[in-house]
């Protein structure tokens, strides 16, 4: 591509970006943040599912489909000492949600 305006403006943006996440405080809060809108995203795929039951079945397969996925993105493959962040955060939203999914059966349960 040509070095336009516009592709240095986005290459220093994504550069500062970089720079602003190598705070390892920050990198924390992202992924809790990650980890709590997972919890947020159990609650209202069981919910949502829940409404009818024509769903269940589908829900179901589609949060086991993409949880493999998930696990398979972060555990499978190249093994790399120092991960991306986004693969981070989807593990940590895949733990999030299949955390709540467990709270939200065992408050059915009882």
């Amino acid at each position: 591509m040509q070095n336009t305006r516009i592709n240095r403006l986005i290459d220093i943006l994504g550069d500062r970006f970089r720079g602003w996440l190598s705070n390892p405080w920050r990198r924390i809060s992202l992924l809790l943040i990650s980890l709590l809108f997972g919890t947020f995203l159990g609650t209202a795929i069981s919910t949502i599912a829940g409404q009818s039951a024509d769903w269940d079945i589908i829900a179901a397969g589609l949060l086991v489909f993409l949880t493999e996925l998930a696990s398979w993105l972060v555990y499978g493959g190249r093994r790399s000492a120092a991960r991306s962040l986004w693969v981070e955060m989807l593990n940590a939203l895949k733990i999030g949600v299949t955390y709540n999914l467990f709270v939200e059966a065992f408050k059915l349960g009882s």
